[in-house]
């Protein structure tokens, strides 16, 4: 199969992304997670005491944040350049949001959260806007022109957009997604987080497997540039993809062939711009376009499936289908 004409992308090595010091905060979480799962075999009043623990400890220590607040308030040295280093620490923000005693307000995280997004949804052509927020504290976004005809590609988008308002505002009762309005880009599609919930928590993709994870994936971050590198994640089958300073990841399955794209490669489009970016199958030679939710390029419907994809502090994260207990 003849495809696009193509030239070969320049490779440099990209430096390890930093870990930081101290524990593993996701971890941490998680492990908490799993001991009050736990807790529940031994019966509901064993999981009614796990719970009343973490909230008794919860409490103390959210008392002696604030009494720590409170000090250096009276001390004088609670200022404005103080305050922002605080905001700006994740720990130490989840802490203040958690007990509320953040200095910013919801609507502001809330924004500050999806401008954070807003590069990774800009490289699968979408957007998001802040409509509002309700008196019962739940968001209204509406998501703006993420791939026309790729309903995957929008799971992605919102199930990216979600993650980081969830992180930098816990107390939202909700998140609502609006559709676009006939004036706004015709290549607005949306998909509300209603219908995200469902179709993730029924495995949505051709392996199924119920609601999905946040994994970090050891490697992915520190592919270079025009990289393109197959991992497992959660026994999952997935291609990581490095273009300029974005990362994608996509189901390693060739939609036409069945292949995996682990060993295809990267190039750029005849007469493309720079920074375009297209998969070529090893197998079959199929084209795929890379920055555009994997859109196949010879004139067939094949498109590849992206897989939800997110880089904090150093660590990227892949959503994938959980596996379900026997």
């Amino acid at each position: 199969m003849t495809g696009p004409g193509v030239t070969s992308a320049g490779a440099s090595a990209s430096p390890p992304a930093g870990t930081g010091g101290g524990p593993d905060l996701r971890a941490t979480g998680e492990r908490i997670e799993s001991l009050l799962e736990a807790a529940s075999t031994g019966g509901r009043v064993a999981r009614e005491r796990a719970d009343e623990l973490v909230r008794l400890v919860v409490d103390l220590y959210g008392a002696g944040l604030e009494r720590l607040l409170g000090i250096v308030y009276e001390s004088g040295r609670l200022d404005d350049e103080l305050l922002d280093r605080l905001a700006a620490d994740d720990l130490v923000a989840s802490l203040l949001a958690v007990h509320g005693l953040h200095p910013d307000g919801v609507e502001t995280r809330v924004a500050r959260a999806l401008d954070s997004v807003r590069p990774y949804l800009g490289s699968h052509g979408g957007d998001v806007e802040l409509v509002g927020l309700t008196d019962d504290g739940r968001v209204r976004l509406r998501m703006l022109g993420s791939c026309d005809g790729c309903p995957s590609s929008s799971v992605t988008l919102t199930l990216a957009v979600e993650t980081a308002i969830r992180e930098a505002a816990p107390e939202v009762s909700g998140i609502d997604v609006e559709e676009a309005s006939p004036a706004g880009a015709k290549d607005a599609s949306v998909i509300p987080v209603t219908a995200l919930r469902s179709r993730l928590d029924a495995g949505a993709g051709p392996e199924g497997g119920g609601a999905v994870d946040w994994t970090p994936v050891e490697g992915l971050g520190v592919l270079a540039p025009g990289e393109v590198s197959g991992f497992s994640v959660t026994g999952t089958a997935v291609v990581g993809i490095r273009i300029g300073g974005d990362l994608y990841a996509y189901r390693d399955r060739c939609p036409s062939c069945g292949a995996s794209l682990a060993s295809g490669s990267v190039a750029r489009r005849l007469g493309g711009t720079a920074g375009d970016a297209v998969l070529r199958c090893p197998t079959c030679h199929g084209h795929y376009d890379v920055r555009h939710a994997g859109l196949g390029l010879d004139g067939t419907d094949a498109h590849l499936e992206p897989v939800p994809l997110l880089a904090r502090d150093g660590v990227v994260a892949l959503a994938v289908p959980r596996a379900v207990s026997a």
